[in-house]
């Protein structure tokens, strides 16, 4: 398992979407101090990438796993050649409200912006 500083980390994550994902994995009673977000890429939409994120319990064996303040991010070494230097940011406002990747990877987004390709 690969473990880097905030600062260090390949993806970094927004102070707002830290909280915001804390408050979540709060609310599923998950032990923040053994659990995280896990942040992957997975085949799908028109332009044949998407995001993922759901909450575990434990990091995989290979896993690059983060700390930013106190929220654990883990990704699986295929997703993280498509999220190198990427931000996970939360967004709040009129139009949506949500957790949203900026990645420098990528060329091309569908229409609605919920898939890519590198």
């Amino acid at each position: 398992m690969s473990t880097d500083a905030a600062t260090g980390g390949r993806v970094d994550v927004t102070d707002d979407a830290v909280e915001q994902a804390l408050s979540l994995l709060n609310s599923e009673e998950m032990d923040p101090d053994e659990s995280g977000l896990r942040l992957f890429v997975q085949q799908g939409g028109c332009a044949g990438l998407s995001y993922g994120m759901r909450f575990e319990d434990e990091p995989d064996e290979d896993d690059h796993v983060t700390d930013h303040d106190g929220l654990r991010v883990f990704v699986d070494p295929a997703s993280l050649d498509y999220l190198e230097g990427s931000v996970l940011d939360f967004e709040s406002g009129l139009q949506a409200e949500g957790f949203h990747v900026e990645n420098p990877n990528v060329v091309s987004e569908c229409g609605c912006g919920e898939s890519f390709r590198t």
